[in-house]
């Protein structure tokens, strides 16, 4: 469909196809391919694939993992284009016949397909570019009839900065807050009066990026032991705040984190007037955070802030298969903290008076609550374990 507007569209195959016909089309596609799964993204039932002798085995285990996850084992191939970005265009849409590009998003920074780091607008794309690829997505958007807000993701080379349709989200981003921050837009607002037959109140030329932003996204996974999930109690809870800073979460203290969802937890974003200072205040913002009882994917973004080829935004889809995390101490478990108020608290004359009195119950008068200092008598008898 998208075909006939002239979008372009990374060389690959049509679907339906059985798996011997997926192996005839791959080699005309030429490697390294990727099959996708037909019913669905989010990285599921996704495989690259290098060379011939690894195809049938692929097809088999992206078509299981497509099924488990969509109820539809259908797969099909795409060219894989190495060294590329992941760009987004958001586009909002009304019943009325107007359809808007809100600009670009990078996604590039992704660990198995997963998106983990957003930010707007691409450090790779000029005004120019940025009119030509709107002008891309308004026009996938209406080959559909399409009217809500929707994301039309592209492939993008920056090599002669030619791109490539993926996909279109027809739904609302995880990533939409960026967008949001950049244009001064609510897009779940225009949703609602889209869905009530409004008109939408703008117009294309009133659509100007303003500053920057980037998003990180929290998750419930311990980055130092190849993000296995992490589950537990919230057992403390510290939000960061500040001019600019941005978050979106549903977590409270004593709130479960179970096996049983999604791992992520938190959308921690960030607004600055110029990119260097929505980096600077998102690793501030990324310092104060605080989360205890579960080990989270913090750590993991204070050192992407950190790195010079992010700094400098040349980074790519293979960003993090060429780069190893660590380095870096995880932020102080529950118990590690405790043990850093304590220590605090005993340095004064007054806490440690008060230290004597652990059975009573009593505050040491300075905000300190008597359970840290019942846990300081627990940690006491277990000192040879911290």
């Amino acid at each position: 469909t998208v075909r006939k507007r002239g979008v372009p569209l990374v060389p690959g195959s049509e679907r339906g196809l059985g798996d011997e016909a997926l192996i005839a089309a791959a080699k005309e596609i030429g490697f390294p391919i990727m099959i996708k799964a037909a019913a669905g993204g989010g990285g599921k039932g996704m495989r690259a694939v290098h060379d011939i002798g690894a195809l049938a085995g692929a097809i088999g285990a992206a078509r299981r993992e497509a099924m488990a996850a969509f109820g539809n084992d259908e797969v099909y191939l795409e060219k894989l284009i190495t060294n590329a970005r992941h760009i987004e265009i958001q586009v909002l849409a009304d019943s009325h016949g107007t359809t808007l590009s809100l600009n670009e998003r990078e996604c590039s920074i992704q660990r198995r397909h997963q998106k983990l780091i957003e930010e707007a607008p691409s450090v790779a794309v000029d005004e120019k570019l940025r009119k030509e690829m709107g002008k891309i997505a308004v026009a996938a958007a209406e080959s559909v009839g399409y009217v809500n807000a929707g994301t039309i993701e592209f492939l993008f080379d920056g090599k002669d900065n030619s791109y490539y349709f993926l996909e279109m989200n027809t739904r609302l981003q995880v990533e939409h807050p960026v967008t949001e921050l950049t244009t001064g837009i609510d897009i779940v607002k225009e949703q609602i009066a889209i869905a009530a037959g409004r008109k939408l109140r703008y117009k294309q030329k009133d659509i100007v990026p303003n500053g920057w932003a980037i998003e990180c996204r929290i998750t419930a996974e311990d980055p130092y032991n190849n993000f296995m999930p992490s589950t537990g109690i919230v057992s403390y809870l510290k939000e960061p705040t500040g001019p600019g800073v941005r978050v979106e979460s549903s977590l409270y203290e004593g709130m479960e984190i179970s096996l049983f969802y999604d791992p992520m937890i938190a959308k921690l974003v960030v607004w600055g007037e110029t990119r260097a200072e929505a980096i600077l205040r998102m690793r501030r913002a990324l310092n104060e955070y605080r989360i205890g009882g579960i080990r989270t994917s913090i750590p993991f973004h204070q050192e992407i802030m950190e790195s010079t080829e992010f700094m400098w935004g040349t980074f790519d889809t293979g960003f993090l298969s060429r780069r190893r995390v660590g380095g870096r101490r995880p932020h102080p478990t529950e118990y590690e903290q405790v043990a850093a108020v304590v220590a605090a608290l005993l340095a004064h004359e007054e806490g440690r008076q008060a230290a004597m009195h652990v059975g009573g119950g009593e505050s040491n008068g300075k905000g300190a609550s008597s359970d840290y200092w019942k846990q300081a008598g627990r940690m006491r008898a277990q000192r040879g374990r911290w």
